[in-house]
């Protein structure tokens, strides 16, 4: 009797532990906007080359093994991606070669979602890359567990990641968005 009484305030501390948490996800901001960039010497065309031929991302980008293209929409690429957190569909919204390409998660049956933008410039001895993410968390226990998280985190990764490739090492800084 005393294990199934202790086993009945286990299960129930566990259940307002969960409660609690989802009323103080309910009251962080869905909305999110993350921003970092860094300084590479490679030109701003291998930059751009790239962050635009998703294909190549599993040759350089240690969180993806594998990309799969998808069917265009209304002219815009389409991938999917898998790694670490399983497999994301993606779509390109926006492309100005060399310059700017903001990508979205197009996968609506994830309790996240949002935008990357790709900002690239000309700077002394190489090419300044500015990447801003624009998220939401929708599920309210995942929004109050990320406020144990660096939600700039995986840009740092890719930026690092990308500065491998050409064979630097980069430290990105936060950059206001």
């Amino acid at each position: 009797m005393k294990w199934l009484m202790l086993a009945g305030c286990v299960v129930v501390g566990l259940a307002a532990f969960g409660g609690a948490m989802a009323v103080m996800g309910l009251l962080t901001p869905k909305s999110h906007v993350v921003a970092r960039r860094a300084v590479y010497r490679a030109s701003r065309e291998e930059v751009w080359r790239a962050i635009a031929e998703v294909e190549g991302y599993p040759g350089w980008r240690k969180d993806v093994k594998r990309v799969e293209r998808l069917t265009d929409r209304e002219g815009r690429a389409v991938w999917r991606e898998a790694g670490g957190q399983g497999e994301i569909v993606f779509e390109r919204v926006e492309a100005v070669a060399g310059e700017r390409m903001v990508v979205r998660i197009a996968d609506p049956g994830l309790p996240f979602g949002g935008t990357w933008t790709y900002e690239l410039a000309a700077v002394e001895g190489g090419t300044e890359l500015r990447i801003t993410e624009r998220g939401e968390i929708y599920n309210p226990v995942f929004r109050f567990m990320s406020r144990f998280f660096d939600l700039g985190a995986t840009i740092e990764g890719v930026m690092k990641s990308l500065g491998k490739k050409f064979g630097e090492e980069i430290v990105p800084v936060p950059d206001g968005a």
